[in-house]
This record gives C-alpha cells, sequence and structure tokens, in this order.
C-alpha cells in the first residue's frame, strides 16, 4: 500500500485531500498544527501528525516516525500555505519573511527530506499545491504573490533534478475554493492597508474576493491531487476551481497593460 503524506491538512484543501487519497487506497499521514482539528481524519483511520513547516525538528521529526512505521513515502503533498495581503509599504518585513517560510521554505525543506527516500526507492511523487496566483497578480497581494511565483519556478527546476530518479513534480493551480484562506486574507488585507492611502483598492479587492462565495469545493482540488498522483505519466501542471482556466487563459493571451486593465476593471465592478 502507498503510503502518502500531507500537510495543512487540519482543513480546506488538506484534509479534502487525505480523505480522497485514503479512499483511493493510500495509507494516509494528514499533517498539521492544529491536531485537534484533525480528530474526524483520525476517526477514519487516517494517521495524523503535529507538523509546523517553520520548524525543522518538526518536519523532520514528522517525516522520520513515517519512515520508522512505513518504510516509505510515496507521494507528498505540499498544501501548508497561507495568504496575507496588503500594500508592500505597509506589510511589515517580518509578515513578509513569515510569509515565505511557510509557502516556500517548508515546501522546500521537505521535499530535501523526502526525496532520498523517494530516490533509494526509484519512484516517487511530490504535488505542490501553488495558486493560479503563481502565474497571475493583482494589487495589494505582492507578498503572496511572490511566494507561489517562487513555488512555480521551484517546482519546474526540482521536476528536472528529480526526474532520472523515477520521481515527478507536479504542480496544482487552483482557483477559488471555498476555504479559510479567504477570510484570513482580506482580514489582513484591512489590517493592514484598510486605513491609508490604499483605502480605496482595499474596498475593492476585498469586495473582489467577496466573489468567493461562488468558489469551489475542495473536493474539487483533492480529485485533482488523486488524479495527479495515480496517473501513469502525471501532467505537469492541473488547473482547477472557480475561475482558474478563464483567468489563466486571460494572462496567457492578454499583454500586461491589458491583463492590468481588466483586473482593475472587475475590481472596479465589485468594489
Amino acid at each position: 500500500m502507498k503510503v502518502a503524506l500531507v500537510t495543512g491538512a487540519s482543513s480546506g484543501i488538506g484534509e479534502s485531500t487525505a480523505v480522497e487519497l485514503q479512499k483511493a487506497g493510500y495509507t494516509v499521514y494528514a499533517a498539521a498544527r492544529r491536531v485537534r482539528r484533525m480528530e474526524g481524519l483520525a476517526a477514519r483511520g487516517i494517521r495524523t501528525l503535529l507538523m509546523d513547516v517553520t520548524d525543522d525538528e518538526s518536519m523532520a521529526g514528522g517525516v522520520g516516525k513515517i519512515i520508522a512505521e512505513t518504510g516509505r513515502i510515496d507521494l507528498l503533498v505540499n498544501n501548508a500555505g497561507y495568504g496575507s495581503y496588503g500594500a508592500v509599504e505597509d506589510v511589515p518585513l517580518d509578515e513578509a519573511r513569515y510569509q515565505f517560510e511557510v509557502n516556500v521554505f517548508g515546501l522546500a525543506r521537505l521535499i530535501q527530506l523526502v526525496a532520498p527516500h523517494m530516490r533509494a526507492a526509484g519512484s516517487g511523487r511530490i504535488v505542490n499545491i501553488s495558486s493560479i496566483g503563481g502565474r497571475i497578480y493583482e494589487p495589494l497581494g505582492a507578498w503572496y504573490h511572490s511566494t507561489k511565483f517562487a513555488v512555480e519556478g521551484l517546482s519546474d527546476s526540482v521536476r528536472l533534478e528529480l526526474k532520472p530518479f523515477g520521481i515527478d513534480v507536479v504542480v496544482v493551480q487552483p482557483g477559488g475554493i471555498k476555504t479559510e484562506w479567504g477570510g484570513i486574507a482580506v482580514g489582513n488585507l484591512e489590517k493592514t492597508s484598510g486605513g491609508g492611502a490604499y483605502e480605496g483598492q482595499v474596498r475593492q479587492l476585498a469586495g473582489f474576493h467577496a466573489q468567493m462565495g461562488r468558489a469551489s469545493e475542495p473536493k474539487v482540488i483533492a480529485d485533482v491531487v488523486v488524479k495527479a498522483a495515480r496517473a501513469r505519466r502525471p501532467r505537469t501542471r492541473y488547473a482547477a476551481g472557480f475561475g482558474a482556466k478563464p483567468m489563466l487563459f486571460a494572462r496567457g493571451v492578454l499583454p500586461d497593460r491589458a491583463f492590468d486593465a481588466m483586473f482593475l476593471g472587475l475590481m472596479r465592478r465589485f468594489g
């Protein structure tokens, strides 16, 4: 039976992914800081781990536990991450650094930890949950988008590094998904830049993100992860969820200034 490690599994995409992978026959280790939030997963027979992706000892200990208990890790789903919004002028650099620690360096460290075991086995798959935000951009989200652009570039390079060892690296790019992410992002946005020079943009962007009431359920992304995990020859990228494919198409065909105008127009409409 194949073994999977899913980070950020206490809610949303990570929780749903853990469930769907178990249904697909994997022995699943669900990892998160909030272990009590994973009691439902534990009740299903999913193995839960306390893991903080900003703490090296926590990550190394979690991977070591899985290897000790099963002798293998066949699938790593790097899902842990969050969005912290605000104008670059307003966001403290400590907050920006922390967002990189969670969204990029934690992901990279787990790749470092699992790759030797996959390489020894001659097979494995790493699925990095990025975002359409790794290909598009918006005002007041510079630090978040920077982390996801980094995930995209890191994944491309690592894919080439690990391919000779039988290890596939896949990127999943969610669009609008019904998770805690939106509330956290908008809350940080309003706290950081809501009362200053960017107040008008904050109001417009918050209105735009409020459209996430039309967002897709987390299972949409969980199903894509399972598809990517089980495919004989997976794609390098999968995009899914509300608005994902139209936004990526627009970014691909429109010049920068035309995309700028389109996005600002959407913000004015919803703001």
